[in-house]
C-alpha cells in the first residue's frame, strides 16, 4: 500500500471520482485520469487541481500507474483501460473499494476516524453540512462528496489535517455487471448516518425490502463503541432499527426521536428551525436553504456533531454557514424578464415532491414551472405510477426524454410519452419537449415574468437547460 505513488482513474469525472482523484493529489500522489469529452460538473476542480486528464479511453492512456481506479460507467471493470491494467499486472480498485480504502488511511500513512453517510435521498446534503460544521471548528476533516461545487467548503474532495473522514455511503452495485456487492460494504466507520430507505435502483434490488437489508448489513458492521444516527420518522428505518442492537441515536420529527425537530420556518431562502432532545430545547438554528428535507438533513448533522464532543454553540456557528451545494435545491439566477432560476437533482418521486413542496411553501404566490428529465428507463419503468403522482405542486410541467444513464439499455415499453399520457388526465398544463433545445425555446417565448419560479429537475444533464437560460439573459 505504501509503494503506490501514482493513480490512474478511469472515468475521473463522475461525482463519485472526481473527490477521490482530489484528495489523492492533495494527498501528495501523481494523479492521471480518462473520460468523455461533454461537459461535467466536476470539470473546474479537476482544472483547478491541475490533474492531466485524458479524452476518451485507450490503452495509451495507462503510462505503468501504481494504481487504477474504476467507475461503474463506461462499462466498468470491462474498459479498455481496465482490462490493459489487468492484462499488465497493474491493481484495480473500484471506485466503492477505493472510498473504503481512502477512509481506511492506510494508503496515507493515516488512521481515520471514518463518518459514513447513507439513505435514499439526502446523504450528499448531509455529508457536506457534517464537513462544513467540521471545518468550521477547526478540525480539518478530510471529505467525498458526489457534486460539484459546495460553497462553505469549496471542492467536493479534500484531504486534511484532522482524524475525522467524511464520506457519503451510497447503496448502489459496486459494478452492475460484474460485482453486485453495495459500494458502502467496503467503508469501515465509525459513525454511521441513516437518512431515510425507500425502493431505488430496480437494475439491482427486487424489493425495499433488500435494500434495507443491505443497509443493516452496512450498520452491523460499526464497530461496538460506534454510533448509528437513523431518521427513525421512516417505516423502512424503523424496521430495521427493530433488528439492530448496538448504540443507535433516533432523529426526526416524531417526539419519539432522541433528537426532535419541533418547527420549520422560511424567510427569504433562509429556514429556522427548532431541536428538542429528551424533553429539553436545544433553540434555534439557521441555514440558508430551504426544504423541510434539508431541516432533517441539518439535524442529523448536528447530531453527529454532538457525537464527537462539539458544542451546540460552535454547532450552530457554524451550520449557518452551509448555503447549499451543487445541484441540490440551487439557486442558478434570474432571467432578464424576471423569473427565478432553480436547479435540483432530485430524481426519485419523494425528493421530487418534497422539492416542490418546498418552493410552493418559500413563493406561496408564485407559479411554478418544472422541467424534468427522468433518470434510467428501469427506475422510470418500476416507479411509474409514483412518478405520475408527484407533480401536484408544479403549475406548469414540462417532460424532457429519459436520460439512459451510461449503465442501461434503451427500454421501449417506457418512455416520457406514456407519463405525460398519465399525468396529464389529472394535471392541466403537462408538455412533451424531448430535447433541450426544445425546453430553451419554450422558455424564453413564454417570457415568465417575476411572479414565476422555473426548476430543472433530474440526475442527468438537465441542468444545463437552467445554465442555458441565464446565459442568455
Amino acid at each position: 500500500m505504501n509503494k503506490i505513488k501514482s493513480i490512474h482513474f478511469v472515468g475521473i469525472k463522475g461525482v463519485g471520482m472526481t473527490p477521490l482523484a482530489i484528495i489523492a493529489k492533495e494527498a501528495g500522489i501523481k494523479v492521471t485520469g480518462s473520460d468523455i469529452e461533454e461537459k461535467f460538473i466536476t470539470d473546474d476542480f479537476l482544472k483547478n487541481a491541475k490533474i492531466v486528464l485524458f479524452v476518451g479511453f485507450s490503452k495509451d492512456h495507462i503510462r505503468n500507474p501504481d494504481l487504477i481506479i474504476a467507475t461503474g460507467a463506461h462499462k466498468g471493470l470491462n474498459n479498455i483501460e481496465v482490462l490493459e491494467a489487468k492484462k499488465r499486472g497493474i491493481p484495480v480498485w473500484t471506485q466503492g473499494r477505493a472510498v473504503g480504502e481512502f477512509m481506511k488511511g492506510d494508503l496515507f500513512k493515516r488512521e481515520f476516524f471514518g463518518i459514513s453517510v447513507a439513505g435514499s435521498h439526502g446523504k450528499t446534503t448531509t455529508t457536506a453540512m457534517i464537513a462544513t460544521i467540521f471545518k468550521e471548528n477547526n478540525l480539518d476533516p478530510s471529505f467525498l462528496i458526489g457534486t460539484g461545487s459546495i460553497p462553505s467548503l469549496g471542492a467536493p474532495g479534500h484531504f486534511g489535517k484532522g482524524k475525522y473522514f467524511v464520506a457519503e455511503a451510497d447503496e448502489y452495485a459496486t459494478d452492475p455487471e460484474l460485482d453486485l456487492t453495495p459500494k458502502f460494504l467496503w467503508q469501515n466507520p465509525k459513525i454511521e448516518i441513516f437518512t431515510n430507505i425507500e425502493f431505488d435502483h430496480p437494475d439491482i434490488y427486487k424489493s425495499v425490502d433488500e435494500i434495507r437489508e443491505d443497509f443493516l448489513r452496512f450498520a452491523d458492521k460499526i464497530p461496538n463503541d460506534g454510533i448509528l444516527i437513523a431518521g427513525a420518522d421512516g417505516k423502512q428505518i424503523k424496521e430495521l432499527l427493530k433488528n439492530y442492537e448496538k448504540t443507535k441515536i433516533t432523529f426526526g420529527f416524531s417526539p419519539l426521536n432522541d433528537y426532535v425537530l419541533e418547527k420549520v420556518r422560511y424567510e427569504d431562502g433562509k429556514m429556522f428551525f427548532w431541536i428538542s432532545s429528551k424533553g429539553t430545547s436545544l433553540g434555534e438554528f439557521l441555514i440558508n436553504t430551504i426544504g423541510d428535507f434539508n431541516a432533517l438533513n441539518a439535524l442529523a448533522s448536528i447530531v453527529a456533531g454532538v457525537e464527537v464532543g462539539l458544542s451546540l454553540r460552535n454547532i450552530k456557528r457554524a451550520i449557518g454557514k452551509y448555503s447549499g451545494s451543487k445541484r441540490r435545491f440551487e439557486f442558478i439566477g434570474s432571467l432578464k424578464t424576471g423569473a427565478k432560476v432553480f436547479d435540483d437533482y432530485a430524481h426519485h418521486p419523494t425528493e421530487i415532491k418534497k422539492t416542490l413542496a418546498a418552493l410552493k411553501k418559500n413563493f406561496p404566490k408564485s407559479k411554478i414551472i418544472c422541467i424534468f428529465q427522468p433518470h434510467t428507463y428501469s427506475r422510470t419503468k418500476a416507479l411509474f405510477s409514483d412518478f405520475v403522482a408527484s407533480f401536484y405542486d408544479a403549475d406548469t410541467l414540462i417532460l424532457m426524454d429519459i436520460y439512459p444513464s451510461l449503465r442501461e439499455e434503451r427500454d421501449i415499453t417506457v418512455s416520457s410519452e406514456l407519463l405525460v399520457q398519465e399525468i396529464s388526465k389529472t394535471h392541466k398544463s403537462v408538455f412533451f419537449l424531448p430535447r433541450e433545445s426544445y425546453v430553451v425555446e419554450y422558455i424564453d417565448q413564454k417570457k415568465y415574468d417575476e411572479s414565476s419560479i422555473i426548476i430543472t429537475m433530474g440526475a442527468g444533464d438537465v441542468y444545463k437547460i437552467s445554465e442555458k437560460l441565464i446565459a442568455k439573459s
